[in-house]
């Protein structure tokens, strides 16, 4: 039987990378952080890319990255944008379970000192709580799982997402 993938989407500084490591640890899973990809592919940082392609340049990256990674049990952390390419989530949806790590706007605000630094994907004049807000109607409509992390420590986070994830295998199998 092929090993399905766990793919974690979500906002940027929301912990896909810190829980996604932990759970493929825990779970004896590959881990594959996507904007990782992009770069070695790029040759260059996520903001410089955003800078010099602009946002659909980067989108078109992004896209073209994600829907070409072919791996089998892998906990995989794709950039928070990549709910924009619809190819790439189309083929994270066949090839494992999407988990998004929610949290409150407060906490994505308070985590995220500067949006540009960190690589994020503003439009001229959006706000992140604009972006916050666009981005969860499609995290939302993604999702295979949901993970509030609102209120909980990094080791509950972690601790709630492999609960619901062993759950999750077991009855794949």
């Amino acid at each position: 039987m092929k090993k399905k993938n766990i793919i974690f989407i979500g906002m940027p500084a929301v912990g896909k990378s810190t829980v996604g490591v932990v759970a493929a640890k825990r779970l004896g899973m590959q881990f594959l952080d996507t904007d990782l990809l992009i770069q070695e592919q790029e040759g260059k940082l996520l903001r410089k890319i955003i800078e010099e392609a602009g946002e659909d340049g980067f989108l078109k990256i992004e896209n073209q990255v994600n829907q070409n990674v072919h791996v089998q049990n892998t906990v995989i952390s794709p950039g928070g944008s990549v709910v924009y390419c619809k190819e790439a989530m189309q083929h994270f949806k066949k090839s494992g379970i999407v988990v998004y790590l929610k949290a409150s706007y407060e906490t994505i605000e308070k985590r995220i000192k500067s949006p540009q630094k960190r690589g994020v994907v503003l439009r001229p004049g959006q706000s992140l709580r604009d972006l916050y807000e666009e981005r969860t109607a499609l995290f939302e409509a993604y999702a295979d799982i949901v993970v509030s992390e609102d209120g909980l420590s990094l080791e509950r986070t972690i601790e709630a997402v492999l609960e619901i994830l062993e759950s999750a295998l077991e009855a794949e199998c």
